[in-house]
């Protein structure tokens, strides 16, 4: 099957929300206009590394911004193995509807649901501030999300007993924490958590509140009624500070919280909430090269790639084995001809998502011509998709590597 046969609905809008608050459902009787927005945001730290979204594909930001879009095999057939993505962007820029993120392809040859969500980033999605914000909203919208998913997928042909949740970099740290939200157990079976640097996954409480002060300082008026242009200026001013803070490009300065709702204890061990659970975790072999050394880090790029990912996956595996998950993983080594940053952060996401037009110009790709990277994308959407149909992504080809 093509990548063109395929049908799109959306944008669809799965909860509505205030300013710093819970999300809600939408309803039977919710027949409002979509307003096609994504959260407001400031530019990515990764142009660089995966250039500019094209211009026409620059979608209006707004805070009514929690839809998601269905991509569905056309025809008859199903029910469907469902595929749920979470963008990655650092929790501060991105969005599922994006171009980069079409799962036309995906599911035309894998006979999956493709799902692309939309989620709240940033201060509006993850500050920590007394009397304003509790944290964490992002993840409550995803799992908003995850909840439409169940009650609505059957109308696009997908099968609600069989959902993949699958992410990159901070989607792939949101579905970690996931995994021990006692409120998300049942509504997805299945994870992929690509290129998570798991070490950033949670703060904790009372860091995020200094975070959240210090923003309040920057922004210097109403968080709850102050423009969103002005909440994400402050947002930005508060991520430099905590950049030269930390002496880190890689930790941002708004993420998930421990110890605050819906992760009500920091540091949780996996319980019996992860037997059975199926987990294809994994990263590129040259991660690091997408963002500059820390202060003080005189290693490699080999060398930061290990410590900051394949370490940390290391005992995430052995904690989900032990609580009785069934683990997979993997490492792709895909160094496109003439990029200089090799197989570096984000380059799989062609392999899986996006068209030629989407990424074309992306300097992480070099010049690869869109044939070979197609053809490595066949192969490696049909891993995913295994994964997503029985648990078991089968034998790995190149350019992905079996780790234990």
């Amino acid at each position: 099957m093509s990548s063109t046969e395929v049908v799109r609905s959306g944008p669809l809008r799965y909860a509505t929300a205030e300013r710093f608050a819970r999300p809600r459902p939408v309803t039977a009787g919710d027949t409002g206009p979509v307003s096609g927005r994504i959260c407001p945001q400031p530019p990515s730290r990764l142009e660089a590394v995966m250039g500019p979204p094209h211009d026409e594909d620059r979608w209006p930001q707004g805070e009514d911004c929690l839809h998601l879009s269905v991509t569905a095999p056309a025809g008859g057939g199903g029910p469907r193995p469902v595929m749920v993505w979470f963008h990655g962007g650092g929790f501060s820029s991105g969005a599922g509807l994006l171009d980069w993120y079409d799962g036309g392809a995906l599911a035309a040859e894998g006979e999956v649901v493709v799902v692309c969500v939309n989620y709240r980033l940033g201060a509006l999605g993850y500050l920590v501030l007394d009397g304003v914000s509790e944290g964490n909203l992002g993840l409550f919208d995803q799992m908003e999300a995850l909840r439409w998913v169940r009650d609505h997928i059957a109308e696009y042909g997908g099968d609600p007993e069989n959902v993949t949740v699958f992410g990159q970099s901070a989607g792939a740290l949101s579905i970690r924490v996931l995994l021990e939200v006692p409120e998300a157990r049942g509504l997805f079976h299945r994870a992929v958590l690509q290129s998570a640097p798991l070490d950033f996954a949670c703060r904790p409480a009372a860091e995020a509140r200094e975070t959240g002060r210090l923003f309040a300082g920057h922004l210097g008026a109403d968080p709850l009624t102050t423009p969103a242009e002005a909440v994400v200026t402050a947002q930005r001013r508060t991520a430099a500070a905590h950049s030269a803070h930390t002496g880190s490009g890689l930790a941002p300065a708004f993420t998930p919280v421990s110890g605050a709702d819906p992760l009500r204890e920091p540091g949780a061990c996996f319980d019996a909430g992860a037997r059975g659970l199926d987990v294809l975790y994994g990263w590129n072999r040259d991660e690091m090269s997408a963002f500059p050394p820390d202060a003080g880090d005189d290693g490699d790029v080999a060398d930061r790639t290990r410590r900051a990912f394949e370490v940390p996956y290391a005992d995430l595996r052995a904690r989900l084995r032990r609580a009785g998950a069934r683990v997979h993983g993997y490492r792709l080594d895909w160094r496109p001809h003439g990029s200089r940053l090799g197989a570096t952060h984000c380059v799989e996401l062609p392999l899986l998502l996006g068209s030629e037009d989407a990424w074309k110009g992306a300097p992480m790709l070099g010049d690869a011509d869109w044939a070979e990277v197609d053809a490595l994308g066949r192969a490696v959407r049909a891993v995913w998709a295994s994964f997503a149909r029985t648990g078991d992504p089968g034998p790995l080809p190149a350019p992905l590597v079996p780790v234990p």
